[in-house]
């Protein structure tokens, strides 16, 4: 293993600071019970196993295996058990598998996964899931389902726009409102109001 001088130093204090890790830089910090680090082909990465965590900026990810690469540490990938908390907008992540990019706050779930904005309270889950943090957008892919209060929607592919607080579904899209069905090629949910715009092939039960 091929170990930079920044990267020596830091297993130095590792070795000698028992289990526990830690590495604090401005708005970005990390521990893990183990590390380890190589620079092979010029690609510096550090490897965290065992209660991992990563703090950068507003957000916290942990996982039971943390991978760092990039200039400035701008990659990130979660492995195992999957928590994320984007703290200013109150939005947490779970997932098999998460990849953030730090410079464009773009964060990829993969596997079994659920966002959840509490500030909206609004549950959503998929197979991937697509966070753009800056432009408040979220894409879901694959069994997606979206919860919140008595309204429950599916389909299999979503985007969600955070700020106007907007759900477009497609790919056999349905929406369950109490004991109303509504479904159409394309629906679009305003997640303040409530109400429900549908396109192409519309059809519905409503139980008065």
């Amino acid at each position: 293993m091929i170990l930079t001088k920044k990267l020596f130093l830091l297993l130095f204090v590792f070795l000698f600071s028992g289990n526990f890790y830690s590495v604090t830089a401005n708005t970005f910090s990390f521990k893990a019970d183990r590390m380890s680090g190589s620079s092979a082909l010029g690609r510096q990465t550090t490897i965290l196993i065992g209660n991992a965590e990563v703090r950068s900026d507003n957000l916290i990810l942990r996982a039971d295996r943390i991978e760092i690469q990039g200039d400035d540490n701008r990659f990130i990938e979660c492995i195992g058990n999957v928590w994320g908390h984007e703290q200013d907008k109150n939005i947490l992540f779970f997932t098999d598998r998460l990849r953030y990019d730090r410079r464009l706050k773009i964060a990829r779930l993969e596997g079994n996964s659920t966002l959840e904005d509490r500030q909206n309270e609004i549950v959503a889950r998929g197979r991937f899931i697509e966070y753009d943090d800056q432009n408040e957008i979220a894409i879901f892919q694959i069994s997606v389902r979206l919860f919140k209060d008595d309204m429950v929607c599916r389909s299999e592919y979503a985007i969600y726009r955070r700020r106007e607080k907007l759900l477009d579904l497609s790919g056999f899209p349905v929406v369950f409102k109490n004991e109303d069905e509504f479904r159409a090629d394309r629906i679009r949910v305003d997640l303040d109001t409530d109400d429900v715009i549908m396109e192409g092939s519309v059809s519905g039960t409503i139980l008065n």
